[in-house]
């Protein structure tokens, strides 16, 4: 018989385990809840041995970075899914670096969290996982560093865009189709808004970004004579920019 994976969960709150919950104990997994305390979750990592922990970022006591540092040097210690209501450059930093296989940002779909677990808990595809994770720190760095403020809604439909189009480059010819619907189905969302908002974060990041570091990325797009680049150049420029660094690296 199969071994279930064991799943600990910091959130015991009845609408997140009815939500979230039960798409995992229906995929398969033996869910475990405890209080959102970092303290109490140590404790129960000790006491149940649990594969995979999914850890609130922000918890009293002791944080999600916090408890994976408390788990770091210990034998057969469970791989970390971070969850939060709110991210920005820096803090998906730190907990990348502080050992997360994923820090998915809310809102997200219970059966896309489903998958991660089940990814990050297959040995299958532990070099999947590996393989991801690099990437998704890659775009938030260039984003970051191009100047697209974290806060605002376009900076994590380009951030999932970006992402799309390096898996899938062909999603580029189909912007409108495609892509825009895929990411609006993720939030929860329309196209049209999807649109708009990566639109927003392009000016934005026009408006402040480093002028050397757009060159670098982008060369004659920045010239006042041609103005920014569109939706659909912007995401394939630094789809294809990753995608010749990931080449060249392999």
């Amino acid at each position: 018989m199969e071994k279930r994976v064991k799943v600990l969960i910091s959130e015991n709150g009845a609408e997140f385990m009815q939500e979230y919950g039960t798409e995992l104990e229906q995929a398969g997994m033996a869910v475990t809840y405890t209080e959102r305390d970092g303290r109490q979750l140590l404790d129960h990592i000790e006491s149940d041995h649990p594969d995979i922990v999914l850890a609130d970022l922000f918890m009293p006591r002791l944080d999600g970075i916090g408890v994976m540092k408390a788990c770091a040097d210990k034998k057969d210690a469970p791989r970390f899914i971070i969850l939060s209501n709110f991210t920005s450059p820096a803090i998906e930093r730190e907990v990348m670096g502080s050992g997360a296989s994923f820090l998915m940002v809310s809102p997200f779909d219970p059966g896309e969290l489903a998958d991660r677990v089940l990814q990050v808990a297959a040995p299958a595809q532990t070099s999947v996982a590996r393989h991801e994770e690099p990437l998704e720190i890659q775009v938030t760095e260039i984003l970051h560093q191009i100047g697209v403020p974290a806060h605002i809604k376009g900076y994590h439909y380009l951030r999932d865009s970006i992402l799309m189009a390096v898996r899938n480059p062909d999603i580029i010819n189909a912007v409108t189709k495609q892509l825009y619907p895929d990411v609006a189905r993720k939030y929860d969302t329309t196209p049209s808004r999807v649109e708009r908002a990566i639109r927003h974060a392009i000016e934005v990041a026009w408006d402040r970004g480093d002028v050397d570091v757009l060159t670098s990325y982008f060369g004659y797009t920045i010239h006042t004579t041609r103005g920014k680049p569109t939706n659909s150049e912007f995401i394939a420029m630094i789809s294809d920019h990753l995608r010749l660094h990931m080449k060249s690296a392999g």
